[in-house]
């Protein structure tokens, strides 16, 4: 009888929890279809909002022009640009000629900034145009002109003649965290006004090798090409990045996009609209990374800083005694995160404002006060190397030379100061550690080595240990090397 009552008991207590669990899996289930559609109307009301400001932006483009273009592209990709990283303002004319004479129209985006007709767009697609037309929602057409344009960021700005435009509404690029969602808005493949949605996938992408001043915003929204130019917009729908190239083995969308943040563009935009171009302060240094095998050659623990590898004479740098081989830790109290940003800062810095940079020289903690220099953004010619009769060093696979008179004056260098690899062998320590012919050694664990003597005495020394520091010059200027000899 008792066993009875158990089991009638234990029966009700399920058929209870029966009755309770199924209105509860219904109310998650009606909750989870009410939160998609809630991110739903966030997207359409994005669209509605945002689209009026996008506009379709067509650039037409001789084709001598084109072709010059497509050829420093290429000339770009033999220097090591990957040619997975794609501009989104390929012309989508599958059958055109490279050689063809007939005038070229790219295709892109951009979005309006005042109800006066400013827009925003990427350099690329009105680099060399002839002639710009600009198309609104409504299907108006309008011809522009380009107010000013920035290669270095890939950023111009154009104007139309037109009143009471909608104008977007800039974000704070710096606010939005990597898993927010984030919109796409242009016109991929000449398709007008389309929106595609992701999340933003991750931020602070530099030494992608799209641009000269790299800070991107990486996202998964689909962007290609015909996106060039267009906003990336948060849910709010403020735009936080202008879309601008894309990670693709096929020529399509890869789940890979990249955007220029608009805290980072705001002040190039601001000086483009106000004198056309952009003015940026300069140090007067060449940088790299501080690796871990630099790290310890230096005697530092701490990794997140960067290695001056060259002074440029009489540059603010040099002014404010900042040193070859000096560690930089921070700029204005800021820690220094990674090369692409601290060149950033340092740019966006108005000539003549004065900053504080903390270093470690020779293991010390220092501060220095120093001026940004005007960037001379002219272009200097590569130098060329020449074969020289060879001197093989040890074991580490290449020759060297003294740099006589007449190397350093056909190559603009320093005759006397270092030694210059004249050949090198292939698969040898050398040529893997990323020596090069035409390189010039001129330290060997931070002491001077001017001549081949000294370099063999000095080299053979190091070599007993487990590596060697060297600091090096070749075409890219000043930096330094470590060879792991074991």
């Amino acid at each position: 009888m008792k066993d009875l009552q158990s089991k009638a008991v234990v029966l009700t207590i399920l058929i209870a929890c029966m009755v309770f669990i199924a209105p509860t899996q219904a109310l998650a289930e009606e909750s989870a279809i009410a939160s998609l559609k809630q991110t739903g109307k966030a997207f359409a009301s994005i669209a509605k909002i945002v689209s009026p400001s996008v506009v379709n932006i067509q650039a037409d483009v001789s084709a001598d022009s084109e072709n010059a273009d497509a050829q420093e592209d290429a000339d770009q990709d033999a220097e090591g640009l990957p040619p997975q990283f794609l501009d989104l303002f390929k012309n989508l004319d599958p059958y055109r000629s490279q050689q063809s004479r007939r005038p070229v129209t790219r295709q892109g985006s951009g979005f309006i900034i005042t109800k006066d007709g400013y827009i925003v767009t990427n350099n690329h697609l009105v680099q060399n145009a002839t002639k710009i037309t600009v198309k609104l929602l409504d299907e108006t057409e309008y011809t522009a002109k380009v107010i000013g344009t920035d290669p270095q960021s890939d950023i111009a700005v154009i104007k139309i003649d037109a009143k009471n435009l909608p104008a977007v509404i800039f974000g704070d690029s710096d606010a939005i965290e990597v898993g927010e969602w984030v919109v796409a808005l242009g016109n991929p493949f000449g398709l007008s006004h389309s929106l595609s949605a992701g999340v933003l996938s991750a931020k602070g992408r530099s030494s992608v090798g799209i641009a000269d001043y790299e800070n991107f915003l990486q996202t998964d929204a689909a962007i290609n090409p015909g996106n060039s130019g267009g906003p990336l917009l948060d849910l709010e729908g403020k735009v936080i990045g202008i879309n601008t190239a894309i990670f693709s083995r096929s020529g399509g969308y890869m789940g890979i996009g990249f955007a220029i943040p608009i805290n980072m563009a705001k002040t190039i935009i601001d000086q483009l609209v106000v004198g056309g171009k952009v003015v940026r302060g300069y140090l007067g240094v060449k940088i790299q990374e501080l690796t871990k095998d630099l790290a310890q050659s230096f005697g530092l623990k701490e990794r997140n800083a960067i290695l001056v590898s060259q002074v440029e004479k009489d540059s603010p740098a040099e002014k404010s005694g900042l040193k070859q081989g000096d560690v930089i830790i921070s700029f204005d109290g800021k820690p220094v995160v990674n090369i692409g940003a601290f060149r950033n800062a340092v740019a966006s810095s108005k000539p003549s404002s004065a900053h504080k940079l903390d270093i470690i020289r020779e293991q010390k903690p220092m501060q220095i006060s120093i001026a940004v220099g005007n960037l001379d953004t002219s272009d200097v010619a590569a130098k060329e190397t020449r074969a020289i009769e060879p001197e093989t060093i040890g074991n580490l696979g290449v020759s060297v030379q003294d740099v006589t008179a007449d190397i350093a004056s056909k190559l603009g260098i320093k005759a006397g100061v270092g030694v210059i690899v004249s050949k090198i062998k292939p698969g040898s320590l050398g040529e893997l550690a990323g020596l090069n012919k035409g390189t010039v050694i001129l330290e060997v664990n931070r002491l001077k080595v001017n001549t081949v003597a000294q370099f063999k005495a000095e080299y053979n020394k190091a070599a007993k240990s487990d590596s060697i520091l060297l600091l090096i010059q070749d075409q890219y200027g000043s930096r330094y090397m470590v060879l792991n000899l074991k």
